[in-house]
């Protein structure tokens, strides 16, 4: 009878349960059907956010309202893709950026950063960075809603992906300018940064680079501090990677602690850069191969000695065939390497000159479409050609004064082509005693104030020359400079008078402008 009882018993229990569960399954199917709903939603947002031409409709519908609450839902699925949906719809426009902010999404998204999983941490510091990109203003309201401690914190998390995240979202912040880097290394993002360099996923490599380029380029300070963190030690190796989207990011981070001092240079340089970046000049990566002719400019325009370590490891040449194998603004640096390198000594530039510079400078100068380009070409030009009269005339062979005179004389060149041309063709000019290249000068109506450099120098060598002067007359120099028609007391005047004195007197009248006419009137009026 007990055990009747007893199996009783558990069949009314179970028949309880059962009857509870019928009861209780149109409850639960409607929460059931709302967390579908909810992760039906937030997928499909994020997947529309993917395609511009939906933004402005998700907008318009009010989806920053709708995604908030959904930030804070008990279902992980749910608050990533309203993470992923956020940043990506903030990503797209500085309009969404800003709406993010102002709807008070940013606290939510810090505080689940020290909540969340993996997966939650790298969307939240997704939409940081896809806020932060826009302006110093949105990054400033990232760094307000205290997202740099729990950014640094994922530094240190273990999987790669939320140190790949909170790496990149650093750099967003730190890029807009001196003061929101200067909050970044506050917050102890450096040595982490430094550290995930050393990792082995290559993402993590390149995004920490990147974020430590973004650090240091602001100020002598920031850059001290990264160097300080040990990072050029760790970047200088990487130069040799294989992997062109890591040495680009190297490069540039170098470069960028490099500009700053002769102290940062040096550091940089005594990683043992040399030659191995060079070998980067021929990569099959054009940024690559920018970034580090940029890092070769930073050291270069320091001091002589950095320049004449760049000499000596064959970086001239190097630097030669970047400028003649690249077109556009990725010439640049090249363009300028040269020019600092021979701005220090006659021997550098003569370096330079051995090394076939000067072509590739001049064809920048006449055919890049960027009147930038064109002045920077005329500034190398001119600190090749201000050392010696040897200096001068390479650059006289080759046509330079007459194409840096046309650049100059050019209607549409920008006043700064302008200033560099005309004190290009001044330091030249002034060291140029090679005659035969100068007489095509006269010829090319130059202005007044190109036109004195030119006559200054003949004055300068005819009284020397008794060669040349036979030459001037033979040449028509001479008539071309009594055709001058300048002011009495100018300084021009003074040289065509010491011209004029180097010749007997009926030479001078004989090519002055109007003599012919004058003989023939003293042929009217002679009798026989």
């Amino acid at each position: 009878p007990n055990s009747n009882v007893k199996d009783n018993n558990r069949v009314l229990i179970f028949l309880c349960k059962m009857s509870k569960q019928v009861m209780q399954r149109p409850v639960l199917q409607v929460f059931e059907n709302y967390q579908k709903a909810r992760v039906s939603f937030v997928q499909t947002v994020a997947e529309l956010a993917t395609r511009p031409q939906n933004i402005d409709t998700l907008r318009d519908c009010g989806v920053m309202a709708l995604l908030r609450p959904l930030l804070l839902d008990n279902v992980p699925h749910v608050q990533q893709s309203a993470a992923l949906a956020l940043g990506r719809l903030a990503n797209y426009h500085e309009d969404l950026a800003d709406a993010v902010v102002s709807n008070g999404i940013l606290p939510q998204l810090v505080y689940s950063l020290h909540e969340q999983n993996r997966f939650y941490k790298r969307a939240a510091a997704f939409t940081l960075r896809s806020v932060a990109k826009h302006s110093p203003p949105l990054a400033q309201a990232v760094v307000d809603s205290g997202a740099l401690e729990a950014l640094v914190q994922c530094l240190d998390e273990f999987d790669p992906g939320v140190k790949e995240s909170a790496a990149w979202a650093l750099g967003y912040i730190a890029r807009h300018n001196a003061e929101l880097a200067q909050a970044v290394m506050d917050a102890g993002a450096v040595p982490l940064l430094v550290l995930c360099i050393q990792e082995p996923e290559l993402t993590l490599k390149r995004i920490a680079a990147s974020a430590l380029s973004d650090i240091c380029k602001h100020t002598p300070e920031l850059a001290h501090a990264v160097v300080d963190a040990s990072a050029v030690a760790y970047l200088a190796p990487l130069i040799q990677n294989p992997d062109g989207k890591l040495k680009r990011q190297v490069c540039s981070c170098l470069a960028q602690i490099a500009k700053h001092s002769v102290d940062l240079a040096e550091v940089v340089v005594e990683a043992e850069i040399f030659p191995k970046i060079l070998v980067c000049l021929k990569d099959a990566d054009i940024q690559v191969r920018k970034n580090s002719a940029t890092c070769i400019r930073e050291i270069a325009k320091h001091t002589p000695e950095l320049a004449q370590l760049i000499v000596n490891s064959g970086g001239v040449g190097a630097i030669v065939d970047y400028v003649n194998e690249t077109k556009g603004n990725n010439r640049l640096p090249g363009i300028m390497t040269l020019g600092y390198i021979a701005a220090f000594q006659e021997a550098m530039a003569l370096a330079v000159i051995v090394s076939k510079g000067i072509p590739p400078l001049v064809n920048a100068l006449m055919t890049e479409p960027e009147d930038h380009l064109k002045a920077a070409s005329a500034w190398s030009l001119g600190q090749i050609g201000r050392h010696s009269p040897d200096h001068a005339k390479a650059l006289a062979d080759q046509n330079v004064l007459q194409r840096l005179l046309a650049v100059y004389m050019h209607e549409e060149s920008s006043d700064d082509l302008k200033t560099k041309a005309k004190r290009a063709l001044k330091s030249i000019l002034q060291k140029c005693t090679h005659l035969p290249a100068l007489e095509p000068l006269l010829h090319d109506n130059p202005p007044p104030n190109i036109l004195k450099y030119i006559v200054a120098q003949f004055a300068k060598v005819l009284p020397h020359d008794v060669a040349a002067r036979r030459a001037f007359v033979t040449s028509g120099g001479l008539q071309k400079i009594q055709e001058i028609n300048a002011p009495p007391d100018s300084k021009i005047k003074e040289y065509i008078n010491m011209i004029n004195s180097c010749y007997p007197e009926e030479i001078v009248k004989y090519y002055s402008p109007g003599y012919s006419k004058e003989l023939l009137d003293k042929l009217d009026h002679y009798e026989m």
